[in-house]
């Protein structure tokens, strides 16, 4: 167990992808948050630390990052990051596809105790990433991430903060337990994943979309669909970094320097001006998980 979190750091495995960090875009004209990111986790030719990787977000005009976590290291260096970092709030939680692995190994009730224990924090805004995943769970390891999903949602509403799921070929699964056991006030949807029937659904039940670079990808129509029809005020962005990178970078290291890449496709897709979206994204960032600064 980790005693010191500010020690914590995970290495992202580098195969053979091109692992140059891409050029930094032109700054946005107004400033954006990032609403997901993993900056835990280490990545590229040139590993960037905690305060390398704000710096390069303030530069372009991110001022802000919400790390989340999914298991219970990483949700205490997330803990500590935002305590550590007025440009960090955290939100912590064990991910889908860790609460079997917790279950089978009797610590699932321990785990969901110590996140229960951090969304205590102030600086922790949200419960997430939880929810359900039934692309790499085995279907034995379902009831284990149903119970943790309706414990994380517990937390949340206990706690009166927001709440970012995680959705992967779960759909329907993670809408009908939100409208059974009753969302939480200010619930996201993590890296968005369906398509504008589902958006439409969510918008409706006063959901937020979040968007990463993945809305950027050719194959991914169903997500500039979805974006289409979500209502401004629903939308926000992120990296889910290092991972999902917006084209033309895309399988290169990401980070939330690149959230400009994103923001402008955005504009570009929805036909209205950068600076009005940019201006939008901030203001529902901040709705969602209030100010970064006192």
């Amino acid at each position: 167990m980790t005693t010191d979190p500010s020690t914590y750091v995970r290495q992202r495995e580098q195969s053979a992808r091109d692992v140059r960090w891409p050029e930094a875009p032109d700054p946005l004209p107004v400033a954006v948050y990032d609403n997901h990111a993993h900056l835990e986790i280490e990545d590229g030719d040139e590993p960037q630390g905690l305060d390398d990787q704000l710096a390069r977000a303030a530069e372009v005009g991110v001022v802000g990052v919400v790390q989340a976590g999914g298991d219970i290291e990483s949700s205490r260096w997330s803990a500590w990051a935002a305590a550590s970092h007025p440009a960090v709030l955290a939100a912590v939680a064990i991910h889908p596809n860790e609460a079997p692995a917790y279950h089978a190994a009797g610590r699932l009730d321990e785990a969901i105790s110590v996140i229960d224990e951090l969304a205590a924090q102030p600086r922790v805004r949200a419960v997430g990433e939880t929810g359900l995943d039934f692309f790499r769970t085995e279907d034995e390891g379902i009831p284990a991430q149903m119970l943790s999903f309706e414990a994380h949602i517990d937390i949340a509403k206990r706690h009166g903060i927001a709440m970012q799921i995680h959705d992967r070929d779960a759909h329907a699964a993670v809408l009908e337990t939100l409208d059974r056991v009753r969302a939480p006030e200010r619930t996201v949807f993590h890296c968005f994943s369906g398509d504008a029937d589902m958006a439409r659904y969510c918008a409706d039940r006063g959901y937020w979309l979040s968007f990463a670079g993945n809305v950027t990808f050719k194959n991914a129509q169903n997500l500039r669909d979805a974006l289409a029809v979500t209502p401004r005020e629903r939308i926000l962005v992120e990296t889910d970094a290092p991972f999902l990178t917006p084209t033309p970078h895309r399988g290169r290291p990401n980070a939330p320097y690149l959230v400009p890449v994103t923001v402008r496709f955005m504009a570009d897709e929805l036909g209205i001006p950068l600076e009005e979206l940019c201006a939008q994204l901030a203001q529902n960032t901040l709705e969602v998980y209030g100010a970064f600064t006192d």
